[in-house]
């Protein structure tokens, strides 16, 4: 019954190709099909009957082969093509895609599922989930730092969308910019500070005269303000105080008095006592405060004491006035513990060659600084030679409540290294790189990067990692079973998921905002459609053709 193994090798093809149409179709349904990756067919030729075995060639005769004869075709293997397919873009950030290998991680309920669909979204809870089946998206999630844990322990990735991050008060500043050399070394100074008028001599003893209130300034050229007061102490003795303010508040070390000045009883002028000399020679009188670039005399001498109203004024030349040096002037808004920005400006003057004054302020209604004032010296080449102190810290009382003596790093720059502020012939300028405060914030929105870090945007510019997605190798994907919903799940011969991070350590990266279509290739799945129904139609007319074939043979026995 030969003819019957004909029919049975084309019911064989008629099944196999059958299948072949199923994959086909089953391909072209899922053209559209998110992460989708298209499978294929092949056949292998079945069992064969040996007619005649071969023989081997001997020193008579040549060798001969053997004759067989197959009973059809059957299924070789059924394969997924992993190649990648093109991106879409969607604009939601949720939306991910994989180039790469890998695939992402689901969690449902005790089940484990991997998948290259990367449609999620996030639930009520803040778990990022496929939306179609609730299976929850496998990662690492950072602590309150935003630091991520190490290794490949996965936990379920839930994001608190409405959480919010406290103040951080600013601890660090980094400064950059130029000091140009062509500046000129300041000389509005003061030095001398003369007195004139008159003191009445009908005060009584112990009471007190206000002197005068004159703005004086540095060595550097910064305003300051001079209160003097007179004290009788006895007939016609007098005891002259005062004291140097800075802003209202007054510069330690700017201080001081001289008692026992005596004046004539008669005509009022000065009787030249000890105390009175010294006064007069600039000893006891003389102002130096080098933190702040003071230096000068307090000279009282022209002062008369006449029983006549008191009338204490200042000279009018007590300030020596010629250029000017510029002020190189930067800000930055720092931060308190409360999150109240303040500016905190930051001045250079040059006070000689290589060597400028720096100096930090905030606005009075700010608070207070302190220490926050030194010298920056430069090497011939530019670079830093040296600062004083050597690590430029201020103290800052904020205002309204915030924590008190908070302390303030500036970074200048490196001593010997062109970085940070330098001193060349090109322009001054002064501006700040970065500083480490911030104020209290909400979760506004998130970013996905290419390594699968999701990032929190918050309503203070700044941002912090909130937890990566990790993604799992197979040695063989092939291996793994379909199990719908675009998700698959291991087999035993899949090998056991590798899990790793994104980036070079699965040679896998993700986008976000946007989608991995299938990779079905159209113009391919419908030239396998008309092979798949020509080798149809051939087998058909296999079985046909043997139907004929027997219908003869039985017809000879009529």
């Amino acid at each position: 019954m030969a003819l019957l193994n004909s029919m049975l090798s084309g019911v064989s093809g008629l099944k196999n190709h059958q299948i072949m149409m199923d994959i086909v179709g089953n391909n072209i349904s899922n053209v559209n099909t998110v992460g989708y990756k298209q499978s294929r067919v092949t056949f292998a030729e079945s069992l064969s009957q040996v007619i005649r075995s071969g023989k081997q060639p001997n020193q008579y005769s040549g060798g001969q082969n053997s004759f067989q004869v197959g009973f059809g075709t059957k299924l070789n293997s059924i394969d997924r093509s992993w190649q990648q397919g093109t991106f879409e873009r969607t604009g939601i950030v949720t939306d991910l895609a994989l180039q790469g290998n890998a695939l992402f991680i689901l969690k449902n309920y005790d089940k484990t599922t991997y998948t290259r669909a990367g449609s999620f979204t996030f639930d009520e809870e803040g778990n990022l989930v496929n939306p179609q089946t609730g299976g929850k998206v496998q990662g690492k999630l950072a602590d309150a730092n935003g630091v991520l844990p190490s290794g490949n322990a996965l936990t379920d990735i839930k994001i608190d969308l409405s959480q919010k991050i406290p103040a951080k008060a600013t601890s660090t500043v980094n400064w950059i910019g130029n000091l140009s050399t062509n500046e000129t070394v300041p000389k509005t100074m003061t030095r001398v500070a003369k007195m004139f008028g008159n003191i009445d001599q009908g005060t009584a003893v112990g009471s007190s005269v206000s002197g005068f209130s004159q703005k004086i300034y540095s060595d550097v050229g910064n305003e300051y303000t001079l209160n003097t007061t007179w004290t009788k102490t006895a007939a016609n003795t007098w005891t002259l105080n005062w004291v140097v303010q800075k802003a209202g508040v007054d510069v330690p070390g700017s201080s001081g008095s001289i008692a026992g000045i005596q004046f004539e009883d008669n005509e009022g002028k000065w009787t030249m006592t000890k105390a009175s000399k010294e006064l007069f020679d600039g000893i006891a009188n003389k102002i130096d405060v080098p933190a702040e670039y003071l230096n000068f005399t307090i000279d009282p001498t022209n002062i008369q004491q006449k029983l006549l109203a008191n009338s204490i004024d200042s000279s009018d030349n007590i300030v020596i006035e010629s250029e000017k040096s510029k002020k190189i002037t930067g800000a930055v808004s720092v931060y308190d513990s409360l999150g109240t920005a303040h500016t905190l400006s930051l001045t250079f003057m040059k006070i000689d060659d290589n060597k400028w004054h720096y100096e930090a302020s905030v606005p009075s209604d700010s608070g207070m600084l302190y220490n926050n004032y030194g010298t920056l010296e430069f090497n011939t080449d530019g670079t830093i030679k040296s600062i004083i102190p050597p690590t430029v810290q201020i103290e800052f009382d904020p205002a309204q409540g915030a924590q008190k003596n908070q302390m303030i790093t500036l970074q200048l720059g490196s001593i010997g290294e062109f970085n940070g502020i330098t001193q060349t012939a090109a322009e001054s300028t002064l501006t700040v790189t970065s500083q480490d405060g911030a104020a209290a914030a909400n979760l506004l929105n998130i970013n996905i990067d290419q390594y699968g870090v999701i990032e929190g945007v918050f309503s203070n510019g700044k941002t912090k990692s909130l937890a990566q997605i990790m993604v799992a190798n197979f040695a063989n994907r092939n291996g793994l079973i379909a199990s719908g919903d675009n998700q698959f799940v291991v087999s035993a011969n899949s090998g056991e998921p590798i899990v790793e991070a994104l980036g070079q350590e699965s040679g896998t990266t993700v986008q976000s905002q946007a989608l991995e279509q299938s990779n079905v290739d159209l113009a391919e799945e419908f030239t396998r459609m008309i092979v798949a129904q020509r080798g149809f139609q051939a087998n058909a007319r296999v079985i046909t053709t043997s139907d004929n074939m027997l219908q003869e043979l039985t017809a000879i026995v009529r």
